[in-house]
């Protein structure tokens, strides 16, 4: 029996998981997607050439590699069968878990409409209907991608759903579909999907048994995750590595190395706390350069420094063994780099995440620049001051930095 080894992000989300699980699923049989839905998205850079993914595991770019989406996702059809359609020959590749979720147009909507009355109290979600899909989990009132499999039975239940829920949606001025619309939608799906619908939990099990190399890969970050990160500015599902037992059926005895992925800065999406965020021409600067816009919404990111405490935090609580900095290049040509080492709660120094991350300031250690990291493959062949930033964040969050990433290219990456 082997085990499954599990990539998570260790910020806000946006580290650049998607390269890195590209990068490793080369040696891996099977990559499997454990949360979150088609809010997240992965940008791959594959000779040149760039993929946006949103929903179906990185693996899908190592022809070798088979692609699991598991029970803990919320998966919205439409999305799914249109990002399909960028590959070819996925029969045989791809399995879909008969337990996740179903996430459908009306999700959008609702989640659209509650935004909109929010105002300036607006969490700032990306509109995908991720938030309502998990709250009909959690409510009891969800579908699952297995109900796909009998459309009218399916139709109904989402038909009384609505009926029981009139007096809000009629508030909310939502323009839902009829019993006819939906059967065709329904129908729709299942001609294309069905085939690839299966228990994934036990096909995960029969894999690991026969010592097959499994990679799981979540979405979003751990300071995002539901419990764990700035609530309520977070998303709605369990983003750190504990979320991919849940959400593909496996023990905490199934989970081999964790590999927790950052920046060498820190970014966000969407409203919260951020402390390390920059909002002058530095922070301007490390957008720009970092493209730092959103892969789903094209959003501009909030840009700011390395948190340490942050990552402190994330990799202890998602038991990291190794990290994988990303976009180190992204910093070549600033003089002075600053890393948020301690918080300033009301006057108190605390190295520590404290239960109200808004009131906390930072408090920084500068390092010397550097001129240019990009395309370098060699931790020797870098500057001795990124080096030496390098040794420093270790120190900092007490653990290895295994992985180095120098430009959004797969061979550029320094294994150490």
């Amino acid at each position: 029996m082997s085990y499954a080894d599990l990539i998570v992000g260790l910020q806000w989300g946006d580290e650049g998981k998607g390269k890195i699980v590209d990068h490793m699923a080369q040696k891996y049989d099977f990559v499997c997607r454990f949360a979150g839905g088609h809010n997240a998205g992965h940008t791959i850079v594959v000779d040149g050439v760039k993929y946006a993914l949103h929903l179906i595991p990185s693996g899908v770019l190592n022809p070798k590699a088979k692609n699991i989406v598991g029970n803990g996702v919320v998966l919205a059809p439409a999305n799914f069968i249109k990002e399909m359609s960028q590959f070819e020959n996925l029969e045989g590749r791809l399995f879909i878990s008969d337990k996740a979720h179903l996430l459908l147009p009306y999700h959008a909507l609702i989640d659209q409409a509650r935004e909109i009355r929010k105002g300036k109290k607006a969490i700032g979600t990306t509109g995908k209907g991720i938030g309502p899909a998990y709250e009909d989990k959690i409510s009891r009132v969800g579908h699952r991608v297995g109900e796909l499999k009998e459309p009218k039975k399916l139709v109904s239940k989402i038909m009384e759903y609505f009926a029981q829920n009139s007096v809000i949606f009629d508030a909310m001025e939502l323009k839902l579909p009829t019993k006819e619309e939906l059967l065709s939608e329904i129908e729709g799906y299942k001609g294309i999907l069905e085939q690839y619908i299966c228990d994934t939990s036990k096909l995960v099990w029969e894999v690991l048994d026969a010592d097959k190399k499994v990679l799981l890969e979540g979405a979003q970050g751990t300071m995002l995750d539901i419990d764990h990160g700035t609530y309520p500015y977070v998303t709605s599902s369990t983003t750190i590595s504990a979320g991919a037992c849940s959400g593909l059926g496996l023990s905490p005895k199934d989970i081999g190395k964790v590999t927790g992925i950052a920046k060498a800065y820190c970014t966000r999406v969407g409203n919260g706390p951020f402390p390390s965020e920059d909002e002058g021409e530095e922070g301007e600067e490390i957008r720009q350069k970092g493209h730092e816009f959103g892969t789903t919404t094209g959003r501009p990111r909030r840009c700011g420094w390395f948190d340490a405490v942050a990552m402190k935090h994330a990799v202890r609580i998602n038991g990291v063994d190794q990290i994988a900095l990303m976009k180190l290049d992204v910093l070549d040509g600033f003089s002075k780099i600053k890393v948020c080492v301690a918080y300033d709660v009301n006057g108190e120094t605390i190295d520590y995440v404290p239960y109200d991350l808004s009131e906390a300031k930072p408090i920084y250690k500068t390092f010397a620049g550097w001129d240019k990291t990009l395309g370098i493959r060699t931790f020797d062949a870098l500057a001795q001051t990124a080096q030496d930033y390098i040794k420093e964040l270790e120190k900092l969050v007490g653990c290895k930095i295994a992985i180095v990433s120098t430009s959004p290219d797969r061979e550029d990456t320094i294994i150490r």
